[in-house]
């Protein structure tokens, strides 16, 4: 059971670390703590809020493996790799794609509430 517990703070410090080594990953946090103020505001049902929710965890779960894929990539090759280089874009481009969908399903979400709200003036 002290093992269990103890994966939590390794996983949490692997967080805390990305956290404040990874500006793209402090991005991530703005734009999740403005998806939820304009939530709140426009009253987003259930289902849009999981829809957010499962968002954030998408595109911050693939920047941790980015970061994660990285480290280890600069750790066995330190100096330049066709085949490094070609790792690092790939994780890279996980992170875009992720954050390109999640985009995606934010103005889904929240440009009909934008269009009712100015209609409403």
């Amino acid at each position: 059971m002290k093992s269990r517990i103890k994966s939590f703070g390794y996983a949490g410090r692997g967080i805390k670390a990305v956290l404040k080594s990874e500006i793209n990953m402090k991005i991530h946090l703005v734009m999740a703590l403005l998806v939820i103020i304009c939530g709140i505001f426009f009253e987003i049902s259930i289902n849009e809020w999981l829809i957010c929710l499962l968002c954030f965890g998408m595109v911050m779960s693939a920047e941790i493996m980015n970061t994660a894929i990285e480290t280890v990539v600069d750790l066995v090759s330190p100096g330049k790799n066709k085949l490094a280089g070609k790792a690092k874009d790939a994780a890279a481009g996980a992170v875009l794609v992720a954050a390109i969908f999640a985009a995606i399903a934010g103005l889904i979400i929240f440009i009909p509430k934008g269009i009712k709200f100015i209609q409403s003036f």
